[in-house]
């Protein structure tokens, strides 16, 4: 309760400052006060539009997620087991992750149009590279005594091993790389669906920019970095801390 009760009063007189600086220093239709964006907030929840916007949003991050999370482990695994992969299309890899996710919006909208289809390729791809690293580095950092010792118990080096053994040591890298995944995905997503067609939280903020509202504006910044702390702090670094818990890795951690 001490740290929430902390929080609360940081938050309290963040907006206290912020109204104050707004009121005093004139900034006009350049930057909203505290009061401008909470209602805004309001009227957005009221009229289901920004409730609406949020949703699609999510939809859109959670397909994608799921596929960068799927591609990124695949990819990973087989680097990590292959020397020869690794060093073709993992060095390729390591490359394509120094790409903003933003570079490839013009190819999506070439082979897509502006539609959901091109923002879930730039999510996607968004989050991918970074899987694909994590799960490559948490499969490598296995102890080999573990795969041995696995070996001796008869899982021998196939499917068993792999689901029994490699997976199961990788898992605290696997969630780590996931958190950092759901990151990079938010900030490739809001920068397709400021182009792309539809209802999103990207499209609510272009909407914004495109009547000067920075109200909205910066009330859609706010919503998405409240669902980024809200899902980072209730999902990943949850599961993250039991994962570490289970693994007996808090003192390490620390």
């Amino acid at each position: 309760m001490t740290t929430i009760l902390r929080k609360a009063l940081f938050l309290i007189l963040l907006l206290v400052i912020w109204e104050t600086a707004y009121r005093t220093m004139q900034w006009g239709w350049r930057f909203p006060s505290a009061l401008q964006t909470i209602q805004t907030f309001c009227d957005g929840i009221a009229n289901g539009q920004l409730l609406q916007a949020t949703l699609s949003s999510l939809r859109r991050i959670i397909i994608a997620f799921v596929l960068s999370c799927a591609i990124g482990i695949t990819l990973g695994v087989l680097f990590a087991r292959s020397r020869l992969l690794d060093e073709t299309f993992g060095f390729a890899v390591v490359a394509l992750q120094t790409v903003p996710s933003i570079a490839w919006l013009p190819f999506a909208i070439i082979w897509f149009g502006l539609n959901d289809f091109a923002v879930l390729f730039i999510t996607t791809i968004g989050a991918t590279w970074t899987m694909t690293i994590a799960s490559r580095s948490g499969i490598k950092n296995i102890p080999p005594i573990y795969l041995k010792s696995a070996q001796m118990f008869g899982t021998g080096r196939g499917i068993r091993l792999f689901y029994q053994v490699m997976i199961p040591a990788a898992i605290p890298q696997l969630i780590t790389g996931m958190r950092m995944a759901w990151a990079f995905a938010w900030r490739a997503l809001v920068s397709g669906e400021l182009i792309a067609r539809g209802v999103g939280l990207g499209q609510m903020l272009e909407e914004g920019r495109s009547i000067g509202d920075t109200s909205l504006m910066l009330c859609i910044v706010l919503v998405i970095a409240i669902l980024g702390t809200i899902s980072d702090y209730f999902v990943f670094k949850r599961v993250e801390d039991r994962i570490w818990n289970q693994y007996g890795l808090n003192t390490a951690k620390t």
